[in-house]
């Protein structure tokens, strides 16, 4: 790929993200509380995968957002209430779901059971070792959405979400 168009692709990506002055935010993600940064990403990958599952496939990529969500979700919480800084987010996907364990936002059980369904089941459809279909991609929209609303609920936060009603 070196000296051909992907080169030049590669190199216009590095300047797209060091050189960010002037360019424009996307929506609802201009904020400068990190917690809420990390729940407005959960709030536009659901509304994304949504509009991915009402046009009939992409289930694949539905549950990569599902997963994704869920985190971000997570994430928010434990950033919000300080159990977390950001950085200690940053690399281990699953460990998000032992720290929301550890605050009582779920139970050890439930939190086992999201760290297997990911190890299981995310890294097969990602890595292509199995086929995703529309009853996974609908069953873990459903079950991001649920996350999601339970984590606002508990938090007593839903005002901060810009999810579509």
């Amino acid at each position: 790929m070196d000296r051909s168009y992907a080169e030049a692709a590669l190199t216009d990506a590095e300047r797209a993200f060091q050189e960010t002055r002037g360019q424009k935010s996307e929506s609802h993600l201009d904020v400068s509380e990190t917690a809420l940064v990390q729940l407005r990403k959960a709030c536009r990958l659901l509304e994304a995968a949504h509009t991915l599952r009402e046009q009939n496939g992409y289930y694949t990529v539905v549950i990569e957002a599902s997963f994704v969500a869920v985190e971000r979700t997570i994430q928010f919480y434990l950033l919000h209430r300080n159990h977390v800084a950001g950085e200690d987010l940053r690399y281990e996907h699953t460990a998000v779901y032992q720290q929301a364990a550890a605050v009582n936002l779920c139970s050890q059980s439930f939190a086992d059971r999201l760290t297997q369904l990911w190890k299981q089941n995310r890294a097969e459809v990602y890595y292509r070792e199995t086929v995703a279909s529309a009853e996974q991609a609908d069953a873990m929209l459903s079950l991001a959405d649920a996350v999601h609303q339970y984590v606002l609920e508990y938090a007593s936060l839903r005002h901060k979400c810009v999810c579509p009603e």
